[in-house]
C-alpha cells in the first residue's frame, strides 16, 4: 500500500528512485520515466510504443514496466498518458552555453503556453519551487489529444526533483476568443510550418466557432502574411460555411417533422 501516494497524492523519494532509469541507460541518450505508482485500469502507454519499450500488459490494470535499453525517448507515451505520468529525460543534451545541464521534456496542458527562451518556474511533485529553468522546445502535437510538450533545461542534479513547471501569466493576445487561441499559439504553428489558414482551421478550430472567423481570420492572415513576406490577397483563402445560429432545446422539442416547421 502507498500510504503516502493514497493520502497527499505525492510519491515517495524511494518511489520516485525506482521509477528512475539506472544511470548508466540516463548517460545514453532521451528515456522515458514513467511514474505511475498504482494499479489502476489504464494502457494506452503501451499500446502507443512504437519500439514495444513499454512492455505489455497482461492485465490492464498492471504498473507499466519498461525495456530502457529498447526506448528511445521518442515521446509518444508521453502525449497519450491520461494522467500525465510520463516524462523524457535526456541526460546527453548539449547546452550551448556550456552549463551542466539537462532536458526534461513535460506534457503541458495550461494556457498560455511558454516560448522557447522563456524563464519558467521548475517546481517538485509537490508544487514547491526548485529553480528557474530555461524552455528550449515547445512541440505542439497534431494528433487528436494535442497534449503540447514543454521541453526545459535545469541542472543535472535537478534532474529527479523537478517534475512540473509554471508559466507566469502574462499579458495574452487573443486571436480566437470562440477557441481561447493566443498569438503566441498561433505563431507557434506558423513557425513550425503551417502555411494557410485551411491548415490552421483543421488543426486548431481557428475560424470554427460561432463568429466563423469574422475577428480572428483577418488576424491570423496578417500573421501569415508577416511570416511568409506575401500579400495578405496571395495567400490561400479558407472555405467557409453558412453560419449556424443556435436554437433552444424546447423549440426542437415542439418541431413539427410532417412539413409545417416550428409552430
Amino acid at each position: 500500500m502507498h500510504n503516502s501516494l493514497e493520502k497527499t497524492g505525492i510519491p515517495t523519494t524511494a518511489e520516485v528512485d525506482a521509477a528512475f532509469p539506472p544511470a548508466e541507460r540516463l548517460a545514453k541518450g532521451p528515456v522515458a520515466v514513467i511514474e505511475c505508482f498504482q494499479r489502476i485500469p489504464c494502457n494506452p502507454c503501451a499500446t502507443s510504443c512504437p519500439r514495444g519499450a513499454i512492455l505489455p500488459f497482461a492485465d490492464i490494470n498492471d504498473i507499466p514496466e519498461i525495456n530502457y535499453e529498447a526506448c528511445n525517448g521518442c515521446t509518444l507515451c508521453l502525449t497519450k498518458c491520461p494522467g500525465l505520468a510520463i516524462m523524457v529525460v535526456d541526460m546527453t543534451w548539449k547546452d550551448k552555453s556550456g552549463l551542466d545541464r539537462a532536458v526534461i521534456k513535460l506534457p503541458y496542458e495550461f494556457r498560455p503556453l511558454p516560448v522557447v527562451g522563456d524563464d519558467v518556474v521548475a517546481l517538485d511533485r509537490a508544487g514547491n519551487f526548485v529553480a528557474m529553468a530555461r524552455v528550449v522546445s515547445v512541440l505542439l502535437n497534431h494528433s487528436m489529444n494535442k497534449v503540447p510538450i514543454v521541453s526545459i533545461a535545469v541542472d543535472k542534479q535537478l534532474v529527479p526533483i523537478v517534475r512540473s513547471i509554471r508559466v507566469d501569466v502574462r499579458q495574452r493576445a487573443v486571436v480566437c476568443r470562440c477557441n481561447d487561441l493566443d498569438e503566441a499559439e498561433i505563431s507557434a504553428y506558423i513557425t513550425g510550418g503551417t502555411t494557410s489558414i485551411e491548415e490552421l482551421k483543421r488543426i486548431t478550430r481557428l475560424g470554427m466557432g460561432p463568429c466563423q472567423g469574422r475577428n480572428c481570420v483577418p488576424i491570423a492572415l496578417g500573421m501569415l502574411s508577416r511570416a511568409l513576406g506575401l500579400p495578405i490577397d496571395e495567400l490561400e483563402p479558407a472555405t467557409y460555411r453558412p453560419s449556424v445560429k443556435s436554437i433552444a432545446l424546447g423549440d426542437l422539442a415542439k418541431y413539427d417533422d410532417r412539413g409545417d416547421g416550428l409552430p
